[in-house]
Parts: C-alpha cells; structure tokens; sequence
C-alpha cells in the first residue's frame, strides 16, 4: 500500500467508489479508496437502485440525468456491467398538487432538454397493462427511467478507477485520521498509514464514526427501510418487454419489475431508527427481520392500483439500513473548521445521484468549485447548533414519514423546531407571529391576528397571502418594524482591517468613519460567492452584514485570506440582534426615542452610527432591503427586547407594527432587489447580476484572477423583472416562487429565482435570468403551476426606480 496520496477515499459504496472514479476521470491518478470490508458493504448492496431524473431542484436534476446517461458509458468503457434497465418511468398524479408538481417539472424538463412529458392513459395503459389508472389526474413520462445492478455499478466504478491508476485496499479499516501542523492529514490502517492533503469521508453507515476520528460531529441518523419482491406473476412472464417502473407518490410506496415480479418498497409513517449510539463496527452485509405489518398500508395502496400485487406471494423481504441527514439531501463538501477533511454522507437516492456526486466533490477538490450551485447539498448549510440529536432524530423521522410528499414553495416544517430562539421569541409568538427558520433560529415569517396560527401549504396563494399583503401596504404607507436578527454580522477589528477586507471583497472599503459599501464576494470561478454591507464605524472597526444562513460558507472565504497581525475577525451573529424600521415614516417614528439627529443632512442614505434608541445603544445604518427609507438597527442581544417593545410602542402611534419575512420578500422584489442563493450564486457573474460596478479591478481581492478572466465577456443571461398578466394570475391563483421556467415564442429563455406579489404596486412579479434574446419590453411566457402566464419583462422595478424613497 503506497504511503502518499493526492486523495484518500473511506467508503467503498456506491458513492465513494464514483468519487475514487471521477478524481481519475478529472486527472488525479494517485489516489487511493480504503474499505473496511467488502465493496458494497453497508447499505450499497441491498439498495432498490431506481434511477430516475427529475428533481425539483433543477440542478440536482441536470446530476441525476448526468448519472443516468453515464451509466451505459461506464459499462462500455470498463467491461463491467451495471445491470442497467431503462423501460421508463410512470409518473403518478392523483391530487391537483401532485398534478401541480409534475406539470412543473415538465415544464422544467423542456427548458433543459430533459425527456420527461404528459401521455394520455391509453398510452400508460399500453406501456404498463397491469396498473389500474382509474382516478389518476395525469401521467408523466421518462423513457430513461429504470433501475440499475448496486453492485455492478460499484464494480464499474472501482475498475474504471483502476484502469486510471487508483488504488482500492478492501478490509482494511481506517482506525485513525491525524491532520498534521499543515493541514495535511496522516490516515492509519492496519495495513499502513497514508500521507494525503485530502480526506474523503464516504463512509456511508460509518459516516458519523470516521467523522468522529477527525473530530467531527456529523447530523445524521440510520433508520430501517423494507421492500419487498414477489415470486414470478404469469402476465410479467408473458410479456415480451419489461414493464415501466410506477412513481405513485401520493400512495406512498414505489414499484417496478424485478425479474418476472414486482419490486414495492414504502416508507411507512411508523418508522424504525437504528444504530442511535452508532453503527455496529461488524456490521457488513447484514439485514434486520421482516416487520411487514409497518408498511401494509402502503401495501394495500399498492394493491389498490396494480392489482396482481395482491394475488402473487412474497418471494423476499428486504429490510435494510439507510442513513438520513435532517433534510435527507446530502452533506457534501470540505468541513469550513478544517482543512483538507470532505464530507460526502447521508445519500439517499444514491443511484440516481452518484455519478454527479462524485463529478461535484471531483470539481471541487481539482478545481475548487463545483460547476453548479449545489448549497442545498452543502455541509455548510447545517451549523454546528444541527448535531443536537433531538433536533436530528425528530427531523430524519418527518423526513422518512413524508419521504414523498410534496416540499411545496414556501413550506415550513415543524419537526425538531424551536431549535433556536432569540430574547423576542415568545411576545413575538404572542402577537401571533408564524415562524421559519433560517440556519437553526426561529424568526417571524409573517403575522397573524389569532396566535397559534400555522401555515396553510400549496402552490397556490395561502392563508398568508392577504395577511402579508397588509403588511405591506402598512410599511409602504407609514412604517414597518423588520426583525433582521438572522442576518450574519461580523466584527474585523484592529490596524489591518481595512487591508484584510479589501483582500477579501471586490468593492473598496470606506475610507471615513460612518459611512458603508454594498460589495459582492468573488468564488473561484469569478461569480458571486456572496454579497454583504460593509460599515466603518471607527478608524480601526468594521461591520460586515451578510446572509445569515451562508455564515459557515463564508467562513471558507474569510478563511482563506490570512489576517494581518493585530487584526482580528469576530462573529455577532450569536450575541447581536436586530431590526430594520423602513417606510415613509420610520424617521418620525423613530426620531421620537432618540437624541441623535435623523435628518437627511445629517443622517443621509448608506451612512452609520452608534446612538443610543430607547435607552438601547445600538449601531444603526441607514440602508434597507425594502428599498423605502429606513435603518437596519443592531443591538446586543440582552437588549433586544426592550428595543423591541420601545419600536412598537412607537409605531402604533403612527399605525406602524410588526412585519414578517414574507413581506420582506415582496418589498425587495418590487424594488429589483437580489437576494444570495437566488439571485447571487457562484453560478452567475457580476455582470449578469448587475453587481459589475461594485467589483473595483484596480486593487486586489478574494479571486480576483478568476473575475479577470470572466468580467470582460458578454453576460450569459441577465438578471431581469417580470411582470405577470392578472388574468392568468388570477384564473391560477398563483404568483411565481422560484424554478419557474421563461420561454419566449415557444423557446425555453431562462428560469425564474424569485417571485412574490407585488402588493404596493399591484403587480404579480417575478425576478428571474433571461438569454441576450429576451430583452426589456418583450412579451413572454412564465410556467407557473407549469402551464403558461404571460409576461412582459420591465424596463425598471416598478417600486421608486430612481430611489427617491430610500434616500429621502
């Protein structure tokens, strides 16, 4: 066994033995995968292996169909067969949500050149004669839908590695990992150690184990799951050709053939953990004894639609583990508190993700990056607050129990929650307050007259819908008090701040005390790694406030530029709080709790202070996300609520109140306003995202070569707003939410990021990216509930587009 390595894998699944593939594939040969027994082992060998494309996210869809087209390649350049079945997949829709979501994802298929469409039941009844389609709504269809061999697609994986010059060690064990003093990493084995820069946790069951010999706490939770395969059934026998697999979601249980049966597995409400304390070291190719009786219910949903299910026996039961994250989406990407240590764990659909799996953690570890913005599968989304194993236990079970309900836009899970709560949690909660949350912290989505109000779900308008609206109204007509608490805020302090920014962000920092900066952060391909306000409040102290759910995102920038000494970088995020008061009154309401002057010649737009607000000494700037004049006031967190009560008190004599994230949203977008992870990703440069004039290519930054390379070229697609005809918006009853596919005369020209009603302005609006063909003025079709809404793209935001408000 060599004693140095570009890379060292753990796991040898599905998943690490794509990512020991894909690292050869990209060009990095000396690599190594260390398996502590068997290939497959674990939950790889027992696993259904249905491929499948559609996703609602649209990038986790260009992966699966990335890793279903890869999988025919593999056989044929490796000799290995990976047992792959493609008869196509039938799509199920038996409620009008359900409908919403497939015609949706349709639509989002034609956009991206995917082969997912509508078939009438005559043809679903000719592709897959045993299902009984009665009370189906409408059916979809893949014809590269189907089912793969587990262990021959790990088996291709593993020799096309080989044929690179990987090495792959079976039984041999990872007994330690030690990070050296610069950063690289020794890996023990019983056989030998290894020398590498790069460890790749894809340990599968063993995840949270080999994390915890890095030291790591991963969240992450093993749980039960059964399928079952019947004996041989004459009318599959008698066919000529295989049968489609059946996607019926809204039964609760999936089934294709498996020789000449049927495959039905189910993720039952009554589920099972497993390994709570961690998993059993002998653990291997191991099962657990049938329990049928947990998953009847699906069984005769199952029954009730493909009928010879309930005529043929029980040929085998499996009943195997699998591991869940909280969201059940992958924790992928390099831990931000250590270098060189990767994660890759947590997979479910692991057939139908793993070739894009392990092409993302290639491009990342090789390139420094992933092509796409993958933040949804990103380690970084959980903070160190997600490892509590209440929250984790209670989330993997809503998790499993609603495996395939719908995630509608806008819905909000209560599972595991409240997590994390700030000082006003509770008067928040009882002035009615419905919460979200947003990287662990409870915070007000919008606000009810009856406390103990919940939300209603769909992808039509909700409950929400008309109280947000007055939300709105209200801070566009007097004021509004915003609870911003959620953003990240930092402290860089000391003689090198303003040196260690400017290396860091693409604007110039302020050079006068008082006064702030809009900057974009620059990834390693030259797009928008983030965006954040910068304020000088002292010759040697800055604040930066940024997204808050992107804090341990950032946290690989920051840390990447070396602090100059005597300089030091703080989070507040934790110990600070805050609120944004904006609207055409926010100066009189908030004049009268202060002695500092709030006039404009004194206080004018992007400037900052500390002043003292009702006996609460806060750092208040004056800037907005509403795009109405106002500040954003921060204070600690012990005062935050005697700063709430003071607010309020002032704004009900103005008619001013509480104003929830909901209404944010649509204040934003009226303005044009971007927002991280919609409208800024590392996907898209400053040029596209109108940000070009705020990266200053005359000083040095954070990749600036990268931007270098990319800012002087025509935008790809550009950052646009979109107004939405009221007559298909109201014979939908839908405003657009983010996804939505553009076309224009028949032509898919970009997607949707965001959208809201526009309640001040009467508009239903969109923010989305359009192709160089699609240009303001013109008339196009938005997919909303996947069917077409006409459209105009907007010359300017239909809220105050020269800015008068916000700087008044």
């Amino acid at each position: 066994m060599k004693t140095h390595a570009q890379a060292v894998v753990i796991g040898g699944g599905v998943i690490g033995c794509s990512i020991l593939y894909h690292l050869t594939k990209l060009g990095w040969t000396d690599v190594v995968l260390l398996e502590r027994n068997e290939l497959t082992s674990g939950s790889t060998w027992h696993a259904a292996a249905n491929i499948h494309g559609l996703h609602d996210s649209a990038n986790i869809s260009r992966l699966q169909h990335y890793t279903m087209n890869l999988y025919n390649e593999l056989e044929a350049e490796t000799g290995q067969s990976c047992g792959v079945f493609q008869p196509g997949s039938l799509y199920l829709a038996q409620t009008e949500n359900r409908e919403h979501q497939l015609r949706l994802q349709a639509a989002k298929a034609k956009l991206y050149g995917m082969n997912f469409h509508e078939i009438g039941r005559d043809e679903a009844e000719r592709l897959h004669p045993l299902v009984n389609f009665d009370g189906i709504r409408c059916i979809m269809y893949e014809p590269d839908g189907g089912n793969v061999d587990p262990s021959g697609v790990t088996n291709a994986y593993a020799v096309g590695a080989r044929q690179r010059g990987a090495e792959i060690h079976r039984f041999t064990p990872v007994t330690a990992t030690v990070q050296q003093a610069d950063g690289s990493w020794i890996v023990e084995t019983p056989k030998g150690n290894i020398h590498t820069p790069w460890v790749i946790n894809a340990a599968g069951l063993w995840g949270r184990e080999v994390a915890k010999l890095a030291g790591i706490e991963l969240p992450l939770q093993p749980t039960e799951h059964q399928y079952f395969v019947t004996e041989m059934i004459a009318e599959i026998a008698g066919l000529d050709r295989r049968l489609p697999s059946v996607a019926d979601r809204d039964g609760e249980y999936y089934l294709r053939q498996e020789g000449k049966g049927l495959l039905i597995g189910a993720y039952e409400r009554d589920m099972r953990f497993w390994a709570e304390d961690g998993t059993p070291l002998d653990f291997a190719h191991d099962l657990f004894p049938d329990d049928l009786e947990r998953i009847e219910e699906n069984m005769l949903r199952a029954i009730d639609r493909v009928p010879v299910v309930g005529t043929a026996g029980i040929k085998r039961v499996i009943n195997g583990p699998m591991i869940w994250s909280p969201d059940s989406n992958v924790i992928l990407g390099p831990v931000p508190e250590l270098k060189g240590y990767f994660c890759c764990n947590g997979i479910i659909p692991g057939f139908s993700q793993s070739a894009g799996m392990g092409w993302m953690v290639a491009e990342w570890l090789i390139n420094g990056e992933m092509k796409y913005d993958m933040f949804t599968w990103d380690v970084a989304r959980f903070g160190l607050w997600a490892n509590n194993r209440e929250f984790v236990k209670a989330k993997v079970r809503d998790q499993y129990a609603h495996r395939f309900s719908i995630h509608f836009p806008n819905e909000e899970r209560s599972a595991g929650r409240p997590l994390r709560t700030r000082p006003v949690y509770q008067m928040q909660k009882d002035m009615g307050a419905v919460f979200g949350l947003n990287y662990g912290w409870e915070h007000p989505l919008w606000f009810s007259d009856a406390p103990g109000t919940t939300d209603t779900n769909g992808f039509t308008r909700q409950n929400w819908w008309g109280p947000v609206g007055e939300e709105c109204k209200m801070l566009r007509a007097r004021a509004g008090i915003i609870d911003i608490s959620n953003f990240a805020k930092y402290r860089v302090k000391g003689p090198g701040a303003e040196e260690w920014l400017n290396a860091v962000f693409a604007n110039r920092m302020p050079k006068a005390v008082g006064r702030s900066c809009l900057t974009p952060l620059i990834g390693v391909r030259g797009g928008i790694a983030g965006d954040a306000t910068v304020t000088r409040l002292a010759e040697d102290e800055f604040w930066v406030i940024s997204s808050g759910m992107a804090e341990r995102y950032h946290k690989r920038f920051f840390d990447a530029v070396p602090l100059p000494e005597g300089t030091t970088f703080e989070s507040l995020t934790d110990t600070v709080c805050g609120f944004n008061v904006a609207g055409p009154k926010s100066r009189e309401m908030l004049q009268r709790l202060t002695n500092a002057s709030l006039a404009t010649e004194d206080f004018p737009f992007m400037r900052s202070a500390r002043i003292e607000l009702a006996g609460v000494d806060c750092v208040a700037i004056r800037v907005s996300f509403t795009g109405d004049l106002g500040w954003e006031l921060h204070c600690p967190a012990e005062d935050q609520a005697q700063l709430y009560a003071a607010l309020l008190a002032a704004g009900r004599e103005i008619g001013a109140g509480p104003v929830g994230s909901r209404a944010l949203m649509s204040l934003r977008i009226e303005k044009g306003y971007g927002s991280w992870s919609r409208e800024y990703s590392p996907e898209y440069w400053p040029q596209e995202a109108g940000l070009a004039a705020l990266c200053k290519m005359d000083k040095d930054f954070l990749n600036k070569p990268a931007l270098e390379a990319v800012i002087g070229q025509e935008p790809r697609e550009r950052l646009v707003i979109l107004h939405l005809e009221e007559a298909d918006v109201s014979a939908s009853n839908a405003d657009a939410t983010g996804g939505e596919p553009i076309f224009k005369d028949g032509l898919g020209v970009g997607r949707v990021s965001s959208g809201a009603y526009g309640y001040s302005v009467g508009m239903s609006l969109a923010l989305g990216y359009v192709k160089g063909g699609a240009m303001p003025g013109d008339a196009v079709e938005v997919m909303v509930l996947g069917r077409p809404h006409r459209a105009h793209i907007l010359h300017a935001a239909p809220f105050d587009p020269e800015g008068a408000r916000l700087r008044s």
